[in-house]
């Protein structure tokens, strides 16, 4: 009960019960499993239809933990220049008594500056929508010290749901080897607060990664290094990545500043991957909140031959 009453009090404190806290962005481990998510530029980049279903589940041995789903579309289309994407995602805390669902449309723009490079632009529009069920919350005044919560609560309850627009952009350049990407999302940083105003902060999103072939055909391994920094208010985050992969198996580990260590395992082929990821923290809750699990699926489906020349982005699929 003690926990639940934490979980919850750190909830509420994040959507607004003072001017001068702020919330933070659910977060995915496998980045590239969900590349909408990660970077609106990424939209079209596989240029055929592609689907992407992503689940985390975050501390699942504390009292009220919190689970994210995430689903995508994106596609490339010569007549517009670009790609488009959907990408919904709905985020419940302490057991769904703090939920956020998403809806964005994304347009990419791809601009191949050489036979080597190219560049792609992206542009996200956004509507959320924030809700809190006050039947699940408990306060001070409804404890007895002897029975525990056993009285009704005199305070007033605010606002359910809250909704707005948002608004976010990235860029991306990749040749055959190499790729970079720049994101900047909540760029007009949108009321979110349920009692009263709590903007929902700037974050800023930098990776950079490369692949690498060695070993014959027959024995070809792919090794992919990575980079990536995000920032948002005052959190941080340095994560340091290798994927290596072999056939339709992929490897990958992961470490976060501090924080804790991902391992990954995949199976990939040219139509479709799945893979599960384990976030094994490094800080003295490790016991107590049996780590993180994530589960990714993806789907790219076929489509009419291209008529001029596209280069994908040769990025890890997780």
């Amino acid at each position: 009960m003690l926990k639940r009453i934490v979980l919850i009090t750190i909830a509420l404190f994040s959507i607004g019960f003072s001017d001068n806290l702020y919330a933070q962005d659910p977060e995915f481990t496998q980045f590239y499993a969900n590349p909408l998510y990660l970077n609106p530029a990424f939209a079209g980049t596989a240029r055929c239809p592609r689907f992407c279903l992503n689940y985390r589940n975050q501390w699942p041995a504390i009292s009220g933990t919190y689970v994210t789903y995430s689903a995508s579309y994106d596609q490339h289309f010569d007549a517009i220049k670009g790609g488009i994407g959907i990408l919904l995602y709905d985020d419940r805390a302490g057991q769904g008594t703090l939920t956020t669902f998403s809806a964005s449309g994304i347009y990419s723009y791809l601009l191949n500056v050489s036979r080597k490079f190219s560049l792609k632009f992206g542009f996200q529009a956004t509507y959320f929508e924030k809700s809190i069920d006050w039947s699940k919350l408990t306060f001070g005044d409804m404890i007895d010290e002897r029975m525990g919560f056993v009285y009704n609560t005199h305070e007033i309850p605010g606002r359910s749901k809250k909704s707005n627009a948002d608004f976010s952009a990235g860029v991306l350049g990749y040749t055959k080897r190499f790729f970079f990407g720049f994101a900047a999302n909540h760029m007009t940083q949108p009321d979110e607060g349920l009692i009263s105003t709590s903007k929902l902060p700037l974050k800023i999103t930098g990776h950079f990664g490369a692949v690498f072939a060695i070993g014959d055909k027959k024995n070809e391994v792919t090794l992919s290094p990575n980079i990536l920094y995000q920032r948002q208010k005052d959190f941080q985050q340095l994560c340091l990545g290798l994927y290596a992969t072999k056939g339709v198996v992929v490897g990958g580990l992961w470490y976060r500043n501090q924080d804790s260590f991902i391992a990954l395992i995949g199976l990939q082929s040219h139509k479709w991957k799945v893979g599960y990821s384990y976030d094994i923290t490094t800080s003295k809750l490790t016991n107590a909140t049996a780590g993180s699990h994530e589960i990714s699926f993806g789907l790219i489906l076929n489509c009419k031959t291209k008529k001029k020349k596209f280069r994908t982005v040769n990025c890890p699929a997780f």
